[in-house]
């Protein structure tokens, strides 16, 4: 079982230090000391941050100053891209991040039409209320939360108006305008207020006991991909998907996860003793959300293995420059992706968190 110990943390915007102090023995746990991994922007309730491969996860700020500082504008909104646009949810995660909003959830799901129509419950009355319905529940749809300051108008502003036509007359610049055909295949769709988006959060990632709509994994010809930490934060899950999809893969599963130490220890299993990273991959998959895809077709597991390249980036730019980890990859722990590596665990890996794991 792993140990919860309580800290207060201090962060110095100025030389971007850190400090420690433990609450339980009052004394402090690591001097101020600076650490170049940690940003202002991370700093958020319900954010998880790593300090020296220690994993924290931010419950509450320290005093009133803080709070006001950090988390005044911070907000969360539900994201949900309709089945029209699934293919292109890399370029939609692109505009995200450059409107300065982070995903913290996401799943892909397919609706039923009664929980299309739970979840669409105030157009009830409304003349389009069938058409959305089919159209809703007629494919995968992927469901993400939000977070940034001000994330509800942000989100709504860059999907544009809901008739995708009038969105290429009056805001060329978004998302419906870009990729939407008319007012219900419109790409997507986001809470209008505070009150809309808990409840929408709620009804996808529900808080308490019980569970939202399930992932849309089958576990036949498939294999495991999972879009690491380090390139999450760097912003890249949206380019990375765009190239899984350009190269004619199908991603037939996608769910965020934050693996705890014990899961990544688990799910490493079969490198410990064999690589001399397996506690650095541990720690990195520990780190923050990760995305995980099950990846389907014929002869996936070695078809994609070949298209992450050789787990080193460096050789990877070298030899295979066209590859996920030639394009995405730092070095041998943070090299973007992990796929699986024997043909015969795929569909293990895929079932370890689309099964086990998932919410």
């Amino acid at each position: 079982q792993t140990l919860l110990r309580r800290y207060q943390l201090f962060y110095y915007p100025k030389d971007g230090s850190v400090e420690m102090f433990d609450v339980k023995n009052q004394r402090i746990f690591l001097r101020r000391t600076k650490y170049d991994d940690l940003h202002q922007e991370d700093l958020f309730v319900g954010n998880r941050v790593n300090v020296f491969s220690r994993q924290l996860n931010l419950i509450e700020y320290g005093d009133q100053y803080t709070a006001n500082k950090l988390g005044s504008k911070k907000e969360r909104t539900l994201a949900l891209i309709k089945p029209d646009v699934v293919t292109k949810i890399g370029d939609v995660l692109e505009l995200i991040y450059s409107s300065n909003l982070i995903v913290t959830k996401a799943k892909m799901t397919k609706l039923s039409w009664s929980q299309a129509s739970d979840f669409y419950v105030e157009h009830q009355t409304k003349p389009f209320f069938n058409n959305l319905m089919q159209f809703v529940s007629s494919g995968p749809v992927v469901a993400m939360e939000l977070m940034g300051d001000e994330a509800i108008s942000i989100w709504r502003r860059l999907l544009g108006p809901a008739d995708s036509a009038v969105a290429r007359r009056e805001a060329p610049q978004s998302v419906r305008a870009q990729f939407g055909t008319d007012g219900i295949k419109n790409v997507g769709h986001g809470s209008d207020s505070f009150a809309a988006a808990a409840r929408e959060l709620e009804f996808f990632f529900p808080s308490t006991i019980g569970h939202g709509p399930y992932n849309t994994a089958i576990y036949t010809d498939c294999t495991c991909c999972i879009i690491k930490p380090h390139a999450i934060s760097d912003g890249l899950s949206g380019r990375i998907l765009n190239s899984i999809s350009s190269a004619g893969f199908e991603i037939s599963a996608l769910e965020m996860f934050n693996v705890d130490r014990a899961n990544a220890e688990e799910f490493y299993e079969v490198y410990k003793g064999v690589v001399t990273e397996y506690p650095s991959m541990v720690t990195e998959l520990c780190s923050g959300p990760c995305m995980v895809l099950e990846i389907h077709g014929t002869d996936t597991p070695k078809s994609f293995r070949e298209f992450c390249g050789p787990a080193d980036p460096e050789i990877a730019r070298h030899l295979r420059p066209t590859t996920l980890r030639a394009l995405y990859g730092k070095d041998k722990v943070k090299n973007a992706v992990h796929c699986t590596d024997l043909p015969e665990d795929s569909v293990l890996e895929v079932q370890y968190f689309f099964k086990i794991l998932s919410g």
